[in-house]
């Protein structure tokens, strides 16, 4: 049964969809090329906030003119429109376009200077004439019952209705005789761009689009681009394609970050430098490609949802190494020997280590059968810290114990010197008592 939406537009419960937003974009497009005089941009709104209004946003930068700058952009879009798009399979750009056009007519008013000689002008004053007649300018007030008014010299407006009618105007003479602009000027018409943007203190040409990956369609204009493109010219990007280049790698930047924290942490708990290397060297890596089964499995992105999803795993599963490693190191120093120590340590912490994994994972396992509206964002969480916890605790309890007899540090030694000591200790108390 339908349901009324938003601003009253009839749309069917989640259930009955059928259709991706991708695989709706792609039957809308041929429909929207059939309306006459008019560009349909058909573009899917972010989950989270980004800069730019459209998914693909790639920047020419040079010191050239921008008229020249507008030969490569156009060469670029309209291979995004044609070459680009391989015929039979699924299309790397639905719309793309440059953000610099010279469409805004314009006339210019071209003065013959020899004929302003012979005629005893100056240009000085005709500007000066033009100036008064068109410029609008302010130049005084003046006060009529009591109110005040602005005094601003300008043809009237029905003499200034198009761009023929600048030729009837008068110009005061030497001798303040009135004569015609069009006995000593002509009026050319071109066409000028409406903006000219500049990116980075560089001239500029955007060249934005719509596209199922923008990642797919940045790659193609770069190859493109790097032929085409002069020695001086250089590329950027804007909006979401430029959170996508310069940001895509912020994971492993905050992986990395994740990682120094929880070892400076683990160092300062443990005094050691070799504790926290059993930890992170015995659970991490093995939980991380655990989590990254499902993505590889069923050929998922890695979004933005599964990534924090991964940073939390990183949290979670050192916890449980840090159980193990902290018992071992408390039965070492009572006597118990190395790798005696491991191995009591991991049976001992099994149910802790259980317990913990357990909660998260049963915590988390509803994310995964989450249906309806926003459930790809809750699942992308979801598969990785129920898989990532599950695989990386199996794999601590034995990993874990084998890097600690490998690194960890012998408390055996610690004890034996210290019973040394304390037997060289004793005869020289004893001499300095007698």
């Amino acid at each position: 049964m339908a349901q009324m939406g938003f601003g009253g537009i009839i749309t069917k419960p989640w259930s009955e969809r059928k259709r991706s937003t991708v695989q709706i974009e792609q039957g809308l497009y041929p429909e929207a090329a059939k309306i006459a005089g008019m560009n349909v941009i058909l573009n899917t709104p972010d989950a989270l906030p980004s800069g730019g209004q459209y998914p693909i946003e790639f920047i020419l930068r040079s010191t050239s003119d921008h008229a020249q700058m507008l030969e490569i952009a156009n060469q670029l879009t309209l291979f995004a429109n044609t070459e680009a798009n391989t015929p039979g399979q699924a299309p790397v750009f639905y719309f793309a376009d440059a953000d610099l056009k010279y469409d805004l007519p314009q006339f210019e008013i071209e003065i013959d200077k020899d004929k302003v000689a012979a005629m005893n002008l100056n240009l000085t004053d005709v500007a000066r004439d033009l100036g008064s007649m068109l410029g609008g300018g302010y130049v005084n007030r003046f006060v009529n019952d009591g109110r005040s008014y602005r005094v601003i010299p300008q043809v009237e407006r029905s003499h200034r209705l198009n761009a023929d009618q600048l030729l009837d105007y008068h110009i005061r003479g030497p001798q303040g005789q009135l004569i015609p602009l069009s006995t000593i000027a002509t009026l050319k018409q071109t066409v000028q761009p409406r903006t000219l943007n500049r990116f980075q203190q560089l001239n500029s040409v955007k060249i934005f689009g719509v596209g199922p990956s923008p990642d797919q369609a940045l790659k193609k204009l770069e190859a493109k681009a790097a032929e085409i493109m002069p020695p001086d010219y250089s590329i950027d990007y804007g909006g979401q394609s430029r959170q996508l280049r310069y940001e895509g790698s912020a994971l492993w930047m905050s992986g990395a970050l994740a990682l120094l924290l929880i070892f400076l942490v683990l160092a300062a708990q443990f005094n050691s430098f070799r504790d926290p290397f059993i930890i992170i060297l015995g659970s991490v890596p093995l939980a991380l490609v655990g989590a990254m089964l499902p993505i590889f499995l069923w050929k998922s992105t890695l979004n933005i949802y599964s990534q924090i999803g991964l940073i939390t795993l990183v949290g979670l599963i050192a916890k449980n190494g840090i159980l193990i490693v902290e018992f071992a190191n408390m039965l070492q120093e009572q006597g118990m020997s190395k790798v005696e120590a491991a191995r009591r340590a991991a049976a001992t912490r099994l149910r802790p280590v259980l317990m913990t994994s357990a909660a998260t994972v049963f915590g988390h396992l509803m994310l995964i059968f989450v249906t309806g509206p926003g459930a790809a964002a809750r699942n992308s969480i979801g598969w990785v810290l129920v898989v990532g916890m599950a695989i990386g605790s199996f794999f601590t309890l034995f990993i874990v114990p084998a890097f600690y007899v490998l690194i960890a540090r012998d408390h055996a030694k610690d004890r034996h010197l210290e019973r040394d000591s304390a037997v060289l200790a004793v005869p020289a108390s004893t001499t300095l008592a007698k």
